[in-house]
């Protein structure tokens, strides 16, 4: 029936899948709740594609993410479906006057952040009129993030509105009378959702050398990606620091970094040029980050919910995970914990958390140069006298790019390339700091 499923490498959808589909068919008022990881988004964008009318040269339906990374990752899975139907992502941080034209060539479909899909309706740059579909996705971290506002706003805006999806990971939330949902069907998948094959352990410090105790834990641990989770912007960012300061490779991401920033420091995650990622919640959910092995609590979160979701990043599709509690002794525990997990004593195995493998490489040409991944490809290899397998994952962005390369390679490969052009354009080309 899909058969563009096999450009995500899918040979066959899960049960909630399935049931979502079937479910669209029948009814307009949808609220699927399934854990993260899935498979949300084809669970949604299946029916959808289903429901698009390629006859219709207007607008035809909206789909809101909380972050700007799950509208681009909505946006990804979009796109390599190969539906043909155009589609513009919209968020903030990003150009609006670049979306602005994008928006100007009518797209079928538009994804993206609330605050910035409203700005788009009051600018007139979006015509509400003809969009019949709307999905919230994450709609409990919107609400979370203080997007309720923005989008009962929105949803003021859609006179001709026939179908309504909220997804999410959680069910402890009340839904917004502004969604218009009524007696809506509700698929949970989250009761019946396998175990995770998570073992919770405690690390007890004194307040004074929690970052020491964090470092010798980190030294005992084994090569694999590690999420660091901070209640903090500040504290995320004191935290890498002082691992840089141990010389431990880690970055660290939040809400009130620049966008191209954010995009950096994903892609090194993703592509393996650093493990250790110290984060707030927001890296609790909607991002297209690898299967992680170590979770760390630097601090607990005040919300069972949220406590859930950053261990849900681990021990996923089978796998097992371990989570690390830093617990501060004589702290009292939150009410979701009613017992400790067993304790941990760190003893600092390795002289030092492993280097990675990769490094990143970023290229200042993107999509909007028309440079694609075998363009790069080859550029490394013809110019940089690399071998295919001394490269890694490749993101292409709109005006740049970001490629994982063997980190010995490094210094040779800069001294072939600098003064190369890719596709006959002069392009920056240097290390990702």
């Amino acid at each position: 029936m899909f058969p563009s499923l096999q450009n995500l490498g899918i040979s066959s959808l899960n049960e909630m899948q399935e049931t979502s589909l079937k479910a669209h068919r029948e009814t307009d008022h949808i609220i699927l709740l399934s854990p993260t990881g899935s498979g949300k988004t084809l669970a949604f964008l299946l029916p959808l594609l289903e429901n698009l009318d390629p006859g219709n040269t207007k607008a035809q339906a909206i789909i809101l993410a909380p972050s700007r990374e799950l509208a681009l990752q909505i946006e990804q899975v979009f796109r390599s479906l190969k539906s043909g139907f155009k589609v513009v992502c919209c968020y903030g941080g990003h150009d609006i006057n670049e979306e602005s034209r994008s928006l100007s060539y009518t797209p079928t479909l538009i994804i993206g952040t609330p605050g910035r899909i409203l700005d788009h309706i009051t600018r007139g740059t979006i015509d509400t009129n003809s969009i019949s579909t709307i999905i919230l996705d994450e709609f409990d971290k919107a609400l979370e993030f203080g997007f309720q506002e923005d989008m009962g706003t929105i949803f003021s805006h859609l006179p001709h509105l026939k179908k309504r999806v909220l997804t999410s990971a959680t069910s402890a939330v009340k839904i917004p009378e502004f969604t218009g949902l009524h007696d809506p069907l509700v698929l949970d998948f989250l009761e019946n959702a396998e175990p995770i094959k998570l073992t919770l352990k405690s690390v007890y410090t004194e307040s004074y050398n929690k970052l020491d105790t964090l470092y010798k834990l980190l030294c005992d641990l084994e090569e694999g990606p590690t999420l660091i989770f901070c209640n903090y912007r500040e504290r995320a960012e004191e935290v890498s620091n002082y691992l840089w300061d141990k010389g431990v490779n880690n970055e660290y991401f939040h809400g009130g970094m620049e966008q191209e920033e954010r995009e950096r420091v994903l892609c090194k995650f993703r592509n393996g040029s650093t493990y250790i990622f110290i984060s707030t919640d927001l890296a609790s959910r909607g991002l297209d980050i690898p299967e992680i092995k170590y979770i760390i609590h630097y601090h607990l979160p005040e919300k069972p919910e949220a406590f859930i979701h950053r261990n849900g990043r681990t021990a996923r599709m089978n796998a097992a995970g371990t989570a690390f509690l830093l617990l501060e002794k004589d702290t009292p525990l939150p009410d979701y914990l009613p017992d400790a997990p067993e304790t941990y004593l760190p003893v600092g195995k390795y002289p030092a958390p492993a280097e990675p493998y990769w490094s990143t490489l970023y290229i200042g040409k993107g999509k909007k140069d028309k440079v694609n991944k075998m363009d790069i490809v080859g550029f490394l290899c013809q110019k940089g006298e690399l071998r295919k397998e001394e490269i890694g994952k490749i993101e292409v962005k709109d005006h740049h790019s970001f490629v994982a390369v063997k980190r010995g390679n490094l210094r040779q490969l800069l001294s072939l390339i600098r003064r190369e052009k890719i596709k006959n354009m002069r392009a920056k080309i240097e290390i990702s700091r």
